[in-house]
Parts: C-alpha cells; sequence; structure tokens
C-alpha cells in the first residue's frame, strides 16, 4: 500500500511540474498590472533576521560568473537566489551594476525554474528587493522599472498559487509576509489576501495562550519577529494595522518574555538552540515593544527563579503528530542555571541533513531525564526524511510550589505506560538557604511486570567538568568558579560520554551523571542531591 501511494505521489508530482513549467501557467501568473512602487520599506526593519555588515561593493563580484557558476552547492545556490546578500552591500555601490543584476536575473528566469523559483526562495527574494529598493529601484528608468515591478508580481502570483501547497509552516509565514509586503508597497489586491491568509496561519499553528502548537520555543521566536516585522511594515507605510496582528503579537510577547527571563541562557527543549536574546531585546526595545509574564507554567514549561538560579522542566503533552517535526522526548527534563551560567543541560537539537545525529538528538537519552530499557518515552516514525512522533504521551498530573525559601515541581507522563505498564513520576525540591536540590524519580507500576532496565542522564555542556569520588557515591561538578555536587545513595552512579548539540548544527563531546538500576515489580524510588559547595 506505501509503494503504491508512493507511485502514485511520484505520478502527480511529474503532472505537476509539467503544469508548472507551461506556457498556461506562464500566462496565469504573468496576469499583473502596471503599478508602481509607492511605498518603500525601510531596510532596518528586517535587522532582527539579517545581520547587516554593510562592507560588500557590488564592484566586487565578478558579476557574469555569479549567474554562469554551475558548481553552487544547494546552500550556495540558495543564498545567491534570496539575494539577501544585497543586504550587505555597500550604498554607494553602482546602482547601474545593482539593476545590471537583477535585469539578468529575470533574463535568466522570466518563467517558472523548478530550482530558483522555489516557494521560500522566490518569498525571501521578493522582500530582500523590495526592502533594498535604494540599490534595486531607486534612480532607475521607466523600462527597467516596468520590469521589476512585472517580475514581483508575476512571482507575488506563484506564491498566491503554491502557499495551501506549501508543507512547511515557517515557510507559510515566510510567504505570507512577502505577500502582505507586496500589497503595501503597490497598494494592492494582495494586502487583503496575506492579512487573511497570515490570520489562518496564527489559528492553525498557535494554542489559545499564542504558543506554539509545537511547544518548539525556536519556532515561538520565529513567528515573534515575523509578525513585528510584519507590524512595523503596516505602521510605515501608514497603513491600519489589523486587530488579529496586535493580538498574536501580544501573546507571542507573552510567551517570548516567559522562555527569556532575563536570562541570556536558552532553554534546550523541543528544538530549540543556544540563541542570544540580547540582540534581539534591543531590537524589540529599538521599537518600543514590552512583553511581560510572570507565570511560572506556560506553554507546558515550568519555570521558577531568583536572582541566581532558574530551575526549568518541560512538563507538557506531546503536540499532534503534524506539529512534531522538531518535537524531543524529554518528557519532565529539566535544566538548572546557576549565576547565568548551565549546571544541567539537554543537549540540544541537530536539524542538519544527518538523520542519526537528528534521531539521537530527539531521544530521551539526549534529554536530563530517565529512560527505560533503553526506549525514548515517545515512539517516532519516519515520514519521507523526518521523524514524527507515532505515540506521544500526557502530563498526568503537574504541581508547582514556588516560596521564597521552598521551591516544588511535581509530575508524572504516561510515556511508558503501554509497553512497561508504567508511570514516571519526578519531584524536584529546592531550598534556596541552603543552595540544594532533591530530586525523586518514580517508576510507579500499574501491573506486575517483567523486570527492565532503567537509566536516568544528568547532561551537562561540554564546558562543564565531572569527577568521581572514591567512594563512588558522589560526583563534584566543577562549573567555572562554582563547586557542586550530585550524590545518590543508593544506585550506581557513573560518568558517561555523549554529544552535545546545543549550538545549531554543530555538535561536540559533552559528559552526563549516569545513574542506572534494574526495575522489579515493586514501584521504585530514585533519590538524588545536587548540593552547592
Amino acid at each position: 500500500m506505501i509503494y503504491m501511494d508512493q507511485f502514485f505521489f511520484g505520478i502527480f508530482n511529474q503532472i505537476r511540474n509539467i503544469y508548472l513549467n507551461s506556457d498556461y501557467y506562464d500566462s496565469k501568473i504573468s496576469q499583473t498590472n502596471n503599478e508602481n512602487l509607492i511605498y518603500k520599506p525601510s531596510p532596518h526593519i528586517l535587522s532582527s533576521l539579517i545581520k547587516y555588515k554593510k562592507k560588500n561593493r557590488i564592484e566586487d563580484f565578478s558579476l557574469d560568473k555569479i549567474w554562469n557558476n554551475n558548481n553552487l552547492n544547494d546552500r550556495e545556490y540558495k543564498n545567491l537566489n534570496n539575494f539577501y546578500w544585497f543586504f550587505n552591500l555597500d550604498l554607494k555601490s553602482s546602482k547601474k551594476n545593482t539593476h545590471s543584476v537583477i535585469t539578468n536575473w529575470i533574463n535568466n528566469n522570466q518563467k517558472y525554474k523548478k530550482r530558483s523559483w522555489n516557494f521560500d526562495l522566490t518569498a525571501k527574494r521578493i522582500i530582500a528587493w523590495l526592502s533594498c529598493h535604494n540599490l534595486t529601484y531607486d534612480d532607475s528608468n521607466q523600462d527597467y522599472k516596468y520590469k521589476f515591478n512585472k517580475i514581483i508580481q508575476k512571482q507575488t502570483n506563484h506564491l498566491i498559487n503554491e502557499i495551501n501547497r506549501s508543507k512547511k509552516i515557517d515557510n507559510k509565514l515566510i510567504g505570507c509576509a512577502s505577500i502582505i509586503l507586496v500589497g503595501l508597497c503597490y497598494k494592492n489586491k494582495y494586502l487583503s489576501f496575506g492579512s487573511t491568509l497570515l490570520k489562518k496561519i496564527s489559528k492553525l499553528t498557535l494554542d489559545n495562550y499564542g504558543f506554539p502548537k509545537s511547544r518548539n520555543i525556536k519556532q515561538l521566536i520565529f513567528y515573534l519577529k515575523y509578525f513585528i516585522l510584519i507590524r512595523e511594515w503596516f505602521k510605515e507605510s501608514q497603513t491600519n494595522i489589523p486587530e488579529h496582528i496586535d493580538e498574536t503579537i501580544y501573546y507571542l510577547g507573552q510567551g517570548y518574555a516567559f522562555v527569556s527571563q532575563s536570562t541570556e541562557n536558552s532553554f534546550l527543549f523541543n528544538g530549540n538552540n543556544n540563541f542570544n536574546t540580547g540582540e534581539f531585546n534591543n531590537y524589540l526595545k529599538r521599537f518600543g515593544y514590552k512583553f511581560k509574564n510572570e507565570n511560572q507554567d506556560f506553554g507546558g514549561y515550568v519555570i521558577l527563579k531568583s536572582k541566581n538560579i532558574f530551575l526549568t522542566m518541560d512538563a507538557g503533552n506531546t503536540p499532534n503528530l503534524k506539529f512534531t517535526k522538531d518535537y524531543q522526548s524529554g518528557a519532565l527534563s529539566f535544566e538548572i542555571i546557576s549565576n547565568g551560567k548551565k549546571l544541567i543541560s539537554n543537549c540540544g537539537y541537530y536539524k542538519k541533513n544527518n538523520l542519526k545525529l537528528n534521531q539521537l538528538s530527539k531521544s530521551s537519552a539526549a534529554q536530563s531525564t530517565l529512560i527505560v530499557d533503553d526506549n525514548s518515552s515517545c515512539k517516532f516514525k519516519k515520514i519521507k526524511d523526518t521523524f514524527f512522533v507515532k505515540n506521544g504521551l500526557k502530563i498526568l498530573k503537574k504541581e508547582i510550589v514556588f516560596e521564597k525559601n521552598y521551591w516544588k515541581i511535581n509530575a508524572s507522563h504516561d510515556g511508558y505506560l503501554t509497553k512497561y505498564n508504567s508511570i514516571h513520576e519526578r519531584e524536584i525540591e529546592f531550598f534556596p538557604e541552603e543552595m540544594k536540590f532533591v530530586g525523586l524519580d518514580r517508576i510507579i507500576k500499574k501491573k506486575t511486570n517483567h523486570n527492565y532496565k532503567f537509566d536516568i542522564r544528568f547532561h551537562v555542556e561540554p564546558n562543564v567538568k565531572l569527577m568521581k569520588t572514591q567512594d563512588n557515591k558522589t560526583i563534584l561538578i566543577e562549573l567555572n568558579d562554582e563547586g557542586w555536587k550530585f550524590t545518590c545513595e543508593n544506585y550506581d552512579i557513573n560518568i558517561d560520554n555523549g554529544l552535545y548539540f546545543g549550538n545549531k548544527n554543530l555538535y561536540t563531546e559533552n559528559q552526563n551523571i549516569f545513574i542506572t538500576g534494574i526495575s522489579n515489580n515493586q514501584d521504585e524510588n530514585i533519590k538524588w542531591e545536587i548540593n552547592k559547595i
């Protein structure tokens, strides 16, 4: 059955490719109006998405070789054809040469081409051309402007035709932003279409509290950046801002305020990598955005904090299958930050085209949580080249206590119930005056079961050093100029090596504290402590 589906899918794609390359389709998307650019967006509005260097002159490029280079890999090709490199050009660059580059691109890509008209590539190119109007449009003759305006609208028509077929939600948002920008710049029909579509995307991808249904922190920040970008375009063009945009930004801002929490550290849950909040916070301040969220529980995450200590835990349900592309099986995993440094961490997320590393970073073993019989708490299935969750889990209970001298998080999940008839419950207490964390991991047996192995891992960042004491009951943690000790009296405790994926598309070796044991027919209670020395 699977092979039949693949067969018909292949046939459909072939037919569709013929259609997109046909004269009929070209004629369809070529229905444009003779309109001139009215609103010219400021390029600095995109500074949260694009890093400006302003070093290159277009004269420094060999323009003929750029377009005739057949040795470009996919990444190099995209970087060239999205034209984001225009943002790094010196404003004194020759506009004549810049116009020549765009004219050359138009002449070579007048009709649809699968590679150069790729959905997200096209959307980014439109944004770049319009935002860099001082190089791409200003001081040009009427013939050039006609060609420019026509190809902008033609590409926009293509986006509208393809946006519902785009499989990646993030790309839909970029495409939607591009359509809206064209509508604002030319004051035409695209604006209404883009605004309506943007509202639908919000409903589809965000929960009732404005947090991404994927529970992906990185995606939340991505959404916030694009919604603010769109709002600033509305504002600068003196166009009424739709109410749903302000509402979405408010809720996304609530989520951002919660996960940023005035710390420079990123919480490594569900697709997130280390992210420098400082630059984005400066961007928000520059444009007058202020967000505040004093909740301890939001988006399925728990964060308890004081001036020097952060304790955070993933205590949320698994999203629906279609939102689990970047989900990591880290139920009840936690992180601790002490004086701005990660004491306990998850391993982060590896997204680059390496399925083995991607799968490893999604496993429960790569999170600071309990693992039963070397199995993750969620079961994944491969769909094409992506692992989605086949069998998810639910949080069964959640209790939070946050007082001046006592913190507690208690939660449980059913990820091991079906296969092992077991519930994992975790309780973490913190005593601020003593600078002591007391943890209890419980394996609760719902039915008599065969014996199985369990492990609990506590990961640390690559720069954190671990050392085992002679009594084999204590592990010392060296955190810069701080010393901590990890103890577990009743179970074997060791140091194990692993991989850390905290920095985007990179990996390096790290270590983890490793508790292991055999569970019999009785409930297991694994108690551990982390104390500051």
